[in-house]
């Protein structure tokens, strides 16, 4: 039996179509209730497939490790790209 059409408004993104992308986009809630529960998803999404886990490792938190350094390099990065540039002698 044929699987009956999905809408585009319950479509994930991976399985949008590029021509289909803006009016995807168009779609969504960006209200702040609607971004509030966005990360609200990601992170149920994150914890359960990365921390709350039988066996557990170090994946998980070491990309939230790696995420921070990341994050406050880019913060910093004015800051150290005039520091390069700076003679010592």
């Amino acid at each position: 039996m044929a699987q009956p059409p999905v809408l585009l408004k319950d479509m994930k993104l991976l399985d949008v179509k590029l021509g289909q992308l803006p009016s995807w986009v168009a779609m969504r809630d960006f209200t702040p209730g609607g971004i509030l529960g966005a990360i609200r998803r990601g992170y149920n999404r994150y914890y359960n497939k990365y921390i709350d886990v039988r066996k557990g490792g170090l994946g998980g938190i070491s990309m939230v490790l790696a995420g921070y350094v990341l994050i406050s390099y880019i913060w910093s990065y004015s800051h150290l790209k005039h520091e390069r540039r700076r003679k010592y002698h």
